[in-house]
């Protein structure tokens, strides 16, 4: 049997017959769907290779039409500290909810690297969630072929380090508002957030009253994919 080994993220585990499951996997080629069988018996050699928030190593076979077979899994990393904190663990959750459906669609080698440092953010307690979350937020509204215009306003003016923004949802950009709650360091710091990994921006100090303004405008971008 012709098989194919990867690193897989477990997207979707469904219940199938008395001991099966299929399952939705992301590897750095793209989706899968693949059939373990007999993973729910209590001696099963594939159990511990398909847990949540884990990246794997997996053998896949050939199986029935597009349906893989899995036949070896080994777990390489589990961010098990996620499952400690609730917030993070409910975030962990929304995350591969929408890339899950997103890759449905849209199925990019980028959607695997994107969730695994997104876990390896969520599994270090001192990174900032509202930082994971704007990270996050931004790629995924970027993958799906939105990116934040972090240039120009809505007018196609120049972005004023002297003028102060809202983020407007129906134009999909910033409006200029004196009474704005986006200055110029926030427009700084979602520059950076777009464009470099969690771990380069968590060494950044000081923007700690900026995460939550910059949470809540990469949020409400990405909510333009998320309905």
């Amino acid at each position: 049997m012709k098989t194919t080994r990867s690193q897989a993220i477990v997207l979707r585990r469904t219940n199938y017959g008395e001991a099966d499951r299929i399952l939705q996997l992301l590897t750095p080629d793209g989706r899968r769907s693949v059939m373990a069988r007999g993973v729910r018996k209590e001696k099963s050699k594939l159990a511990g290779g398909i847990e949540l928030f884990a990246v794997s190593d997996v053998v896949i076979g050939e199986g029935k039409g597009e349906l893989g077979l899995l036949t070896s899994a080994r777990m390489v990393q589990f961010y098990h500290t996620i499952l400690q904190d609730y917030d993070r663990l409910q975030f962990g959750y929304t995350v591969v909810k929408l890339v899950a459906r997103a890759s449905e669609t849209i199925d990019e080698p980028e959607w695997f690297s994107l969730l695994q440092e997104v876990f390896a953010g969520l599994d270090q307690l001192t990174v900032p969630l509202d930082l994971v979350q704007a990270w996050f937020y931004l790629r995924y509204a970027s993958l799906l072929g939105h990116d934040l215009n972090l240039t120009l306003d809505v007018d196609g003016n120049p972005l004023s380090a002297e003028k102060r923004y809202r983020y407007d949802a129906g134009d999909q950009g910033f409006v200029e508002n004196s009474a704005g709650s986006v200055d110029a360091n926030h427009i700084k710091l979602l520059r950076l957030i777009a464009s470099k990994p969690i771990q380069i921006l968590v060494q950044i100090g000081g923007v700690g009253e900026l995460l939550g303004e910059c949470q809540a405008v990469a949020r409400e971008h990405a909510a333009i994919d998320m309905r």
